[in-house]
């Protein structure tokens, strides 16, 4: 259960499949892909995105741990500071300043001295506003096929018509035409760099 934790909170996993949900709801097809398809796609991603983050703490901490050069106190320490590294450069400043503000402590001044229990909420809170953007952005275009697809079924008259039933295909058709996963996964990676 705490690996479960860990990959939702410290990692890019909820960004990845909170935007991979908005895009099932605008194409219209809450089914597909299935959720086994978007999670295990969003943990691929996930995996390729953390890889640097994850190859840090392994080489500082995991390996020495294992090889008992270090202690489990200090492996703790050592492995900390790459996934800090990685949540503060996600993370908005107003909510790391609200998450400051709300334990009254005093703001460091370096990044190192951050605690993770301010830089772990602080930067759920990042992600979850960028992936809600980024679904927005991916929802209004197809928003306005549909309220496009409306209208002329109402002009043409054709009220007995389900708007579902053209705008769907014409949602997959300019999605697939506009190399909509290539531009989809692309930008989810590029969002962490």
């Amino acid at each position: 259960s705490f690996a479960t934790a860990a990959l939702v909170s410290i990692t890019s996993f909820t960004r990845i499949v909170i935007v991979l949900s908005f895009l099932r709801q605008a194409l219209g097809t809450p089914q597909l892909p299935p959720n086994q398809v978007v999670t295990a796609l969003a943990l691929a991603l996930t995996a390729f995105v953390m890889a640097p983050t994850f190859g840090a703490v392994n080489q500082a901490a995991v390996s020495p741990y294992l090889e008992d050069r270090i202690t489990g106190e200090q492996a703790l320490e050592r492995g900390s500071a790459p996934v800090l590294q990685f949540l503060l450069k996600q993370t908005r400043p107003d909510d790391l300043r609200l998450f400051y503000e709300l334990s009254h402590r005093p703001r460091p001044t370096r990044a190192e001295e951050v605690p993770l229990t301010v830089a772990v909420p602080a930067f759920m809170v990042s992600e979850l506003t960028t992936a809600f953007r980024m679904g927005l952005f991916i929802f209004i275009p197809l928003l306005l096929v549909d309220l496009l697809v409306s209208s002329v079924l109402m002009a043409l008259g054709m009220m007995m018509v389900p708007p579902t039933l053209v705008s769907l295909p014409l949602k997959v058709g300019i999605f697939l035409l506009a190399d909509g996963w290539h531009l989809l996964v692309q930008s989810l990676v590029r969002s962490f760099s």
